[in-house]
């Protein structure tokens, strides 16, 4: 009879060197292929920061370029304008000299101080005196040479100054006697509103050339300002400056008794120009060089508002 408890065959053993073995592999395989995936990683890593730093260099290069060409730009364009400046003030002295000319020349004129006289007219007042004139013949050529031309003549001789406003000026030179005469001939007003640039102001002392509303209606009619009134540069032709007989025009204007606010004065006392002599202006200091009208008696007229100056 066969006994049932039967002996266990023996466990089959394994071999754990080689399992072992296999699974070191297996790690070795993973972390080579780890060291290689991060070996690929920090390659790439590099390249990108290569090519990131590589850009940022070209940037800079063509940011630099940029700014380099843009302050260029802007030194040409400085140097330029350095240039045009310097064309206005080269410390050349025929330049500097034609620069100071200018400057001489743009600035107003407020007596016979700040012109060169081209001829003086003594203005003989009856019952009055002598007023001197110093014309700028320079600086208003047609009114000039108009008034020396009608002086010369012996048009003024005997007209009056028909006008006067105490503290603002004489006006006279009107055959009329009135405001609404003059001579044949009308010139054109050189003044700035008419084109024309003229440096003498209406400050007290200034003679001035009358006129209408025509800018080019000035004839014979003259005024003396009285009393500073620059508020007409630039509307009437200044040509000249008293040098001599302001307290003339002063006593004039004292004397006078207008019947209205325009200066209007009366025909028979009205101040009568006995004469205007012309004098050449290097004979200011000597002998009256030009003819000399004789004397006339005053010219009656009636008496109204004058439109002129």
């Amino acid at each position: 009879m066969s006994s049932s408890l039967k002996r266990k065959p023996p466990k089959k053993k394994t071999s754990t060197y080689k399992d072992n073995s296999a699974k070191v592999l297996i790690i070795v395989g993973i972390a080579a292929a780890l060291v290689g995936v991060i070996a690929i990683i920090a390659s790439a890593v590099g390249e990108a920061a290569s090519s990131k730093t590589a850009s940022a260099a070209s940037s800079t290069v063509t940011s630099g370029s940029t700014a380099a060409s843009d302050a260029a730009s802007a030194a040409e364009a400085l140097s330029g304008a350095s240039a045009v400046s310097g064309a206005e003030s080269v410390p050349d002295t025929e330049s500097a000299s034609g620069a100071e000319a200018t400057a001489a020349s743009a600035k107003l004129a407020t007596s016979a101080d700040d012109i060169e006289a081209t001829a003086y007219a003594d203005i003989k007042i009856k019952d009055y005196g002598t007023v001197t004139v110093a014309l700028a013949g320079n600086d208003a050529p047609i009114s000039v040479a108009n008034f020396i031309k009608l002086a010369n003549k012996g048009f003024y001789n005997g007209l009056t100054f028909h006008r006067i406003i105490d503290g603002f000026m004489i006006q006279g030179g009107d055959p009329n006697g009135d405001g609404s005469g003059g001579s044949d001939k009308t010139i054109k007003g050189e003044f700035s509103e008419n084109g024309v640039e003229n440096r003498l102001s209406h400050v007290r002392g200034a003679i001035s050339m009358a006129r209408s509303g025509d800018k080019d209606s000035a004839s014979s009619q003259f005024f003396i300002v009285q009393s500073d009134s620059t508020y007409l540069n630039g509307q009437y032709a200044a040509f000249g400056f008293v040098t001599k007989g302001m307290d003339i025009v002063d006593r004039i204007c004292k004397d006078a008794k207008p019947t209205d606010s325009n200066g209007t004065i009366p025909a028979d006392q009205q101040p009568v120009i006995s004469s205007i002599t012309i004098r050449e202006a290097d004979a200011a200091s000597g002998a009256e060089s030009a003819v000399t009208s004789a004397e006339a008696p005053a010219v009656s007229s009636a008496a109204s508002a004058s439109s002129a100056g």
